[in-house]
């Protein structure tokens, strides 16, 4: 599944469209020791990985969930998957513009 977090703090982070992986058919093939995290101050709980030498946002591979959101900014591959959400819209900048038909929520579905 793929998804677009339209909040301040994932459009910060230059990544906010996310497909969401099962972690039991994640591979890292290369690069695992370039890997750094950002752990966040509270409430914010989630913490993000990034590649220490291009700086590319990766997602949040320190998760222990099943499912983890990995940015779709930095797979080379088509993942095969569309845009089915749009969440936290009411954070949205005025100068962006939703160019899709997918489902929108003014903050995180439950």
């Amino acid at each position: 599944m793929m998804g677009t977090c339209h909040c301040t703090r994932c459009r910060k982070l230059g990544a906010s469209t996310f497909v969401f992986v099962n972690m039991q058919t994640l591979t890292i093939t290369a690069g695992r020791d370039q890997l750094a995290h950002y752990r966040p101050e509270a409430p914010y709980p989630y913490t993000r990985s990034f590649c220490r030498r291009c700086g590319t946002a990766v997602g949040e591979l320190d998760s222990t969930a099943a499912t983890i959101p990995i940015a779709a900014n930095c797979l080379d591959d088509d993942p095969q998957v569309r845009n089915r959400f749009h969440e936290f819209v009411a954070e949205k900048p005025d100068w962006y513009a939703i160019g899709d038909t997918a489902q929108q929520f003014s903050h995180h579905p439950t």
